[in-house]
């Protein structure tokens, strides 16, 4: 009896026990700034790195805990290699397809640019050692972002290759690490995971062209309605304005039509909703496109926002300001009197920079919860208060922090000034025309439709119900 139980126990427990405590031998080729961040990273998941260079005595500083050997002999301690090299110095490999075959081989390589070789860095290296298993991957995480560990902004890691028990070792190696894996499917899709980090921010191209469009166009807008006019009609030369009281004209009125574009696809996407009676049907695609650079276009109005806050605080130190100031005064005291107060000018000027205030306040809170940092430890529903309830609030406190600065502008001829309708009014017609739409979706007739549609509720076409009547 105590025999069989004996045999029994030393059958049961080594076999985990040696499954805990082994550590895996992982192996890099290159001693750079990526294969040094690579190992320390790998050293501290709990695997035993082996790095292979040309000049193992004398390759520089490595992680401690590492050794450096020759390309053969570590190809040889290791099942997976982490080829961090550059493609132009593969050659070297092919002479080591004894040893790497069955090895998986984890190219992490890119290129300069787009289409620079006729075809990609990993399926050159499959053609190179074709006994080995290639798996591109690793090749969007930069050196600083292996030695900090994955962060929200740069958690994904990508990987492709023809064998799925290759991609599955490198899968399991990246989860250790703390990265989310997508699969990209074969080989033939390394060439579309080199080019992702050649691309110069993809996400922000529209709204910054867009931006830059609405500058431009406000900037010359306002540089002939004011600096020209006054120069061509008045014989004034005021052209020192366009430094800082030009584009602190410039920037809300850009900052106002970006943040209410933040909000119009929304709106359109409901009355879409509405029109059609049901959420199952795609938005058109340039409404999709629209809708996925919301948080770019946010932030840029921000920016801007925080731009023209800046220039606002230094008018106090301006020179033009201060002359104009010392100028009134002396005129004050020369004629002897003094101007009355004024206390409903003094109740709009409160109102109006009291509103800003708030305005940029809840601007800044709309900025940071979109960080991810931030946005990951709310809940969707502490999200989606802040940036829609939150977000519209935001609008029309800057909107109506416009409407004060006019106040009554519009009704002097001379804010006309050769028939140009003043910056201000221009800024007004989409954030007014936004909020107009959304006090309509806010009606309750129609914002219980608009629920219930969302809730997957269809309205039923009268025809379509017939035709079925009579086939049934």
């Amino acid at each position: 009896m105590s025999k069989e139980v004996n045999s029994e126990s030393v059958s049961l427990c080594p076999l985990s026990t040696a499954a805990t405590t082994e550590q895996e031998m992982l192996c890099i080729f290159g001693t750079g700034d990526l294969g040094r961040s690579l190992g320390q990273r790998l050293l501290q998941t709990g695997y035993k790195v082996v790095y292979g260079s040309r000049r193992p005595h004398s390759c520089g500083p490595l992680p401690p805990g590492t050794q450096a050997m020759s390309h053969v002999a570590a190809a040889q301690s290791a099942r997976l290699v982490f080829v961090c090299i550059h493609r132009e110095n593969y050659n070297f490999l092919e002479t080591l397809a004894p040893q790497l075959k069955g090895k998986v081989l984890v190219d992490v390589s890119n290129n300069l640019k787009k289409n620079m070789y006729p075809e990609a860095n990993a399926e050159y290296l499959q053609r190179l050692i074709p006994g080995a298993q290639v798996v591109k991957g690793f090749n969007t995480l930069s050196a600083w972002a292996l030695q900090n560990g994955p962060s929200d902004a740069n958690r994904q890691v990508y990987v492709c290759g023809n064998s799925l028990e290759a991609k599955q070792a490198v899968i399991e190696v990246a989860t250790k690490l703390g990265f989310t894996v997508l699969d990209r499917g074969s080989l033939t899709a390394a060439r579309e995971l080199e080019d992702f980090p050649l691309q110069l921010f993809p996400e922000w191209r529209l709204p910054l062209q867009l931006a830059t469009g609405l500058t431009a166009f406000f900037f010359f807008y306002l540089l002939i309605r004011d600096v020209i006019y006054s120069y061509v009609v008045n014989d004034k030369d005021i052209s020192f304005r366009i430094m800082a009281s030009l584009a602190n004209k410039v920037f809300p009125i850009v900052s106002l039509i970006m943040l209410s574009l933040c909000y119009l696809p929304g709106v359109i996407a409901a009355f879409l909703q509405l029109y059609r009676g049901t959420k199952y049907k795609r938005f058109p695609d340039w409404l999709d496109r629209w809708m996925l650079c919301r948080k770019q276009l946010g932030l840029i109005a921000l920016a801007l926002a925080s731009l023209h806050v800046l220039y606002t605080l230094i008018i106090p130190i301006r020179y033009y300001v201060r002359y104009r100031l010392a100028a009134h005064t002396i005129s004050q005291i020369r004629e002897n009197k003094t101007s009355p107060f004024d206390t409903t000018m003094a109740w709009r000027t409160d109102s109006y920079y009291v509103i800003g205030i708030l305005g940029f306040g809840l601007y800044l809170l709309l900025g940071i919860t979109s960080l991810p940092s931030i946005s990951n430890v709310l809940s969707w529903r502490e999200f989606s208060f802040i940036q829609s309830k939150l977000g519209y609030l935001t609008l029309f406190f800057c909107t109506f922090h416009t409407y004060l600065y006019g106040w009554d502008k519009f009704l002097q001829p001379s804010s006309y000034k050769w028939f140009m309708l003043p910056g201000y009014m221009l800024s007004l017609v989409v954030p007014s025309v936004v909020l107009v739409l959304k006090l309509l979706l806010l009606l309750p007739c129609v914002d219980s439709t608009l629920t219930h549609i969302r809730q997957g509720w269809e309205r039923t076409d009268p025809e379509q119900e017939r035709k079925k009547l009579l086939l049934t």
